[in-house]
């Protein structure tokens, strides 16, 4: 397991932080924002991260991907969070590229991932049911009919739903609601007839949707893996997420508190710099060493995706770990940034209150702090 860059990882990581700095600011995502724009990303800085090869970076060679392995995706996902940029990166290339990887058949993987890479298919994976996450409390059905099966049910924070051009749906195909046994996944066309998506303005300006199922008719092949039995397979693909989003969030945190110190060394209170005054200090040290803490954690994380000597329950661990961390230090250094700023902190001028509001969306997804330190304690035998 590595904590820290090799000479490629870096030069990757130095590379997607120029180009983010320079092609998508805070700015943009303000802009997307005040414009209410119908997909929520802009297409053209989409198009230019493609060319880049950003989707292809965990999807092996033989599926027309880079095979650069998580640690690659990791630190493009860092940088993007430095900015906040908005784009299909999180909900098509790093849940949904890894739902077909885990749980599809070679077919699958064939014709799908090719077009993940290309960019000419966006997903969005459909789990959770309640405010809360809880991916084996599924109420959502999927009932054999002929050759194939007839989903009814909703489904809610499903990201950039509302732009996807298949949802990757967890339904029940057995079994009762909170049970581990009877979940699949299905490939379901966005357009086809009984899907209703109603798209969600999220706080930090990023994209989700309410999804319903009103009796849609799927084909047998559009099942991915063993019928009830993707439980195992949906985890770890939602653990791939934790781990990407949490880099993300590690991104975010860091540039807000590079923000705050930057702040601490201009303003000046009663003729002196308040980067002086001892209480500020202290607060800027703790956020320090928790981003740090969140470094290892983050690193050591996506480490273990790419190590082939890991079992899934030991990723697991690290991934609730990480999640955990991350969506606590996230909360505290937003909650710090805005607080020293003081005034103008509050003001929507400016681009601190967006790392706020991002940090609460990004602790939700997925898992709060909460449901992460449970799930360490029960993957320990507590």
């Amino acid at each position: 397991m590595s904590f820290v860059l090799n000479e490629d990882q870096q030069l990757l990581k130095d590379s997607a932080k120029s180009f983010v700095d320079q092609n998508a600011p805070v700015s943009v995502l303000r802009g997307l924002r005040d414009s209410k724009d119908g997909r929520g990303y802009d297409q053209a800085l989409w198009q230019q991260m493609l060319e880049l090869g950003w989707a292809g970076m965990a999807i092996p060679e033989a599926y027309g991907g880079f095979d650069f392995g998580y640690q690659g995706l990791g630190v493009v996902l860092e940088e993007t969070g430095r900015t906040l940029l908005s784009s299909p990166l999180i909900a098509s290339v790093l849940l949904g590229g890894s739902a077909i990887t885990v749980l599809g058949s070679e077919a699958q993987k064939s014709s799908l991932l090719p077009q993940i890479v290309a960019g000419e298919l966006l997903l969005a994976l459909a789990v959770d049911e309640k405010v809360n996450h809880c991916p084996n409390r599924i109420s959502t059905t999927a009932e054999k009919k002929g050759d194939g099966y007839v989903i009814n049910g909703s489904k809610t924070f499903v990201l950039d739903g509302h732009i996807a051009n298949k949802l990757l749906v967890v339904a029940r195909t057995s079994g009762a609601t909170d049970d581990n046994d009877g979940l699949s996944v299905f490939l379901v066309d966005a357009d086809v007839e009984g899907v209703s998506i109603a798209r969600s303005w999220m706080v930090d300006s990023r994209n989700s949707a309410k999804i319903t199922f009103n009796n849609v008719s799927v084909d047998a092949d559009s099942l991915l893996g063993e019928e009830g039995n993707a439980f195992a397979g949906l985890n770890r693909v939602l653990d791939i997420g934790r781990i990407g989003v949490a880099a993300e969030m590690l991104g975010s945190m860091q540039q807000a508190f590079d923000m705050t110190l930057d702040y601490l060394k201009q303003r000046e209170q009663f003729g002196v710099l308040i980067g002086s005054f001892q209480g500020l200090q202290h607060r800027a040290a703790e956020m320090y060493s928790e981003i740090e803490l969140c470094k290892s954690a983050v690193r050591g994380a996506l480490s273990a995706l790419d190590d082939g000597d890991k079992t899934d329950e030991e990723v697991a661990i690290l991934a609730s770990i990480a999640k955990a961390k991350l969506s606590e230090v996230a909360t505290l250094v937003s909650n710090e940034a805005v607080q020293m700023h003081g005034g103008i902190g509050m003001t929507d001028e400016y681009d601190i209150g967006f790392y706020m509001k991002r940090a609460r969306v990004a602790s939700a997804f997925l898992g709060d702090a909460l449901f992460h330190r449970d799930r360490y304690a029960t993957l320990s035998g507590f």
